[in-house]
């Protein structure tokens, strides 16, 4: 009987085609208004476990989307719309998500993580022999807002 059990749940479409749960505190209008210069990340999800992002500051765009592949939670980025690079979810914590790549050039880690109404997003990695990061707080805003 156990071995029938076991049997009809590896042959369960829903058990084996269950995608990773998406981080749907990440969809909104953020807005980051640090250092006099404006940043806006918006995020999407279609609530099947694919959220698309579009992050725009000062000309300077970049497409994002964490979606399942090959059955783990996975961050691509596109900046400037150049073909997609895959960061691997290595890290999730409630509220945090960080992704790796580290055979990319820089950054090799994007973080993010959701602190009461700021949404943090940080990279990190080495450029140049050196460790380098940068990090973003957004604040949930309504669409089409800006900073003052």
């Amino acid at each position: 009987m156990r071995r029938l059990i076991a049997v009809l749940f590896v042959l369960t479409p829903a058990a084996a085609a269950s995608p990773p749960d998406a981080p749907e505190w990440i969809a909104g209008y953020w807005l980051s208004c640090e250092a006099e210069r404006e940043t806006v990340e918006v995020w999407i999800s279609d609530g099947a476990g694919t959220l698309v992002g579009v992050n725009q500051s000062k000309g300077a765009f970049e497409f994002s989307r964490i979606a399942a592949d090959d059955g783990r939670l996975a961050f691509f980025a596109q900046p400037m719309g150049v073909p997609p690079t895959r960061f691997e979810l290595k890290f999730r914590d409630g509220d945090k998500l960080v992704f790796e790549n580290p055979a990319h050039d820089f950054p090799q880690r994007v973080i993010y993580a959701r602190q009461g109404d700021l949404l943090v997003g940080r990279i990190e990695g080495t450029a140049n022999g050196e460790s380098e990061s940068m990090e973003w707080r957004f604040r949930r805003a309504t669409m089409g807002d800006h900073c003052e």
